[in-house]
């Protein structure tokens, strides 16, 4: 059996209020530090995990980097867990994305696996990379406990996968910053036993 704890990089700028942060290298805020602190932590206290991979944005690498060493396993960077390419629309508001194209901004809330942003890519582009993920991990840990940090997007992305949901439910799934998601995968049977699990960042605070 390979678990899978999957997790969101902590905190950064462009969250509140929301941007289009994607392939923006964005630092960990104060905040993002503790939480980073807490889920390594939490991961420390209740799992063993060989390996951490994550995306190569400094988020996630300062993330990952906490759980590592919280949990003494090594970590490495996997290239397909970077976050979205939104294209033109990188670090734009949804306000400003919204007064660029109305029609496409509208069909972005609503039916996300029909659209591609100018010069980005689209839900089936990053589902495709993510399962190359996916495949990787399993191939190199079929009976470990590892940790991948990625993005909002790459996890719904995966767990979309993993749920077998379509992509349509992009929306559908919350992840937090620094949540937990445990995934079990057994012959290729996968079960989704945690998700979005947070209750470890209660107190944190700006």
């Amino acid at each position: 059996m390979t678990k899978i704890l999957l997790i969101r990089h902590g905190h950064v700028e462009g969250i509140e209020p929301e941007r289009f942060r994607g392939r923006a290298d964005l630092p960990l805020t104060r905040r993002g530090m503790a939480e980073a602190r807490a889920v390594a932590a939490r991961v420390a206290s209740g799992w063993k995990p060989v390996k951490v991979y994550t995306s190569p944005l400094a988020r996630c690498v300062a993330t990952g980097a906490a759980i590592a060493d919280a949990c003494g396993a090594a970590s490495a960077i996997i290239d397909d867990l970077v976050d979205r390419d939104y294209g033109a629309r990188q670090w734009k508001t949804g306000q400003e994305a919204e007064a660029e194209d109305p029609r496409l901004y509208a069909a972005w809330r609503m039916s996300p696996h029909l659209v591609r942003f100018p010069s980005g890519e689209s839900l089936q582009d990053l589902a495709a990379r993510t399962a190359d993920v996916l495949r990787l991990a399993l191939a190199r840990h079929p009976a470990d406990t590892i940790v991948l940090v990625g993005h909002d997007s790459v996890n719904r992305a995966l767990l979309l996968q993993l749920l077998d949901q379509p992509l349509s439910s992009y929306w559908r799934l919350a992840q937090t910053p620094c949540c937990i998601n445990e995934i079990d995968v057994v012959d290729g049977w996968a079960r989704v036993g945690r998700i979005n699990e947070t209750h470890h960042l209660d107190g944190i605070a700006d």
